[in-house]
């Protein structure tokens, strides 16, 4: 089969390959597929660098994400062959989705909505389950709470922006250039704050201008570095702020004696299931909202197979807005 594959770190530009490559056999806990088209994301990229905390041996195939048809099952229960499903791909080892068979990891794979198409099916499964583990399960956003979005043009913060409303929250978006402000405004932001048009930077200034005097419940925060350790000052009394990832490359910190003074707590968020009920519940809500139109993947650029290169550059040098994927067959 074709695949893309790194052998030594950097650019993706400059270290993808296509060759041909052994397909993968299913094994304990994973699924082999066809793919149709997988996703393209940013810490695809940073796996290219080796700026990643999962680290293939050389050379592996990335790609978070995928949707495909089923080839072999393996021991997952509840998928057969034929079916299409989407979930996230065998990356850790190197089995990615920028293949023309991949693996998908049972615990985080799905049957597709009839109503779904490939595109949308290959930006769902990491970006809202992301949004869905962060909002709801470690965050507990409720209904009239006000919730801050990073990134939120991106990949990772658009869905939690629409998840945020669908969950009834009032949510404040936050996006660099006016192209993306926009976008959010699309997604159903309440508030969108332009950083790049900020004074001096100052959108903690603006966030707290459209929040008022309450402050805000929960900051969905993917870029990390000093935008999380600024957003502390953004957040109310008992507010949750969510580490998603860092995007600015590099991770923020925050000093605990804030945390304290505020009753504040930081948490972690990952898109891993933690438990199969967890999972049953998170899939049905999030299938649920799509088929109501409260959910929509903004999939703005769909990349041929060659491309792949192309489309991570396109992440690498931040001139992607929205979710872009990669058609691999049909």
């Amino acid at each position: 089969m074709k695949a893309w594959t790194v052998s030594r770190y950097g650019a993706p530009r400059d270290v993808l390959q296509l060759v041909d490559r052994d397909p993968p056999a299913a094994g304990p806990g994973t699924l082999r597929i066809r793919v149709l088209v997988a996703g393209v994301s940013l810490p695809e990229v940073l796996m290219c660098r080796g700026a990643y905390p999962y680290k293939p041996p050389f050379p592996f195939t990335p790609g978070h994400e995928a949707v495909g048809v089923v080839l072999d099952p393996g021991d997952a229960s509840g998928f057969a062959i034929g079916q299409r499903v989407m979930g996230v791909t065998s990356f850790p080892e190197g089995r990615g989705g920028h293949a023309e068979e991949a693996l998908l990891l049972a615990s985080n794979a799905s049957l597709v909505p009839d109503t779904m198409s490939d595109e949308d099916a290959a930006a769902f499964t990491i970006g809202y389950q992301t949004a869905y583990l962060g909002l709801v399960v470690r965050a507990g956003l409720r209904a009239g709470e006000t919730l801050l979005v990073h990134g939120a043009a991106g990949g990772t913060g658009f869905p939690a922006v629409q998840l945020g409303k669908a969950l009834g929250a009032r949510v404040i978006a936050v996006a660099r250039g006016a192209d993306k402000a926009e976008r959010c405004r699309a997604d159903g932001a309440d508030h969108v704050i332009d950083a790049a048009a900020c004074a001096d930077g100052d959108w903690p200034a603006a966030v707290a201008h459209a929040a008022g005097a309450a402050r805000v419940n929960v900051v969905f925060d993917p870029v990390g570095g000093e935008v999380l350790r600024r957003s502390l000052a953004c957040l109310a009394y008992g507010g949750r702020l969510v580490a998603i990832g860092f995007a600015s490359g590099a991770w923020g910190e925050v000093p605990t004696w804030e945390l304290v003074m505020r009753n504040a707590s930081l948490v972690g968020a990952l898109a891993m299931v933690p438990d199969a009920a967890t999972a049953a519940t998170m899939t049905g809500t999030l299938a649920s909202l799509y088929e109501r139109g409260m959910l929509a993947p903004r999939v703005t650029e769909v990349h041929a197979f060659r491309d792949v290169p192309a489309a991570l550059a396109a992440l690498d040098e931040r001139r992607a807005l929205g979710k872009h994927v990669v058609r691999v067959s049909r």
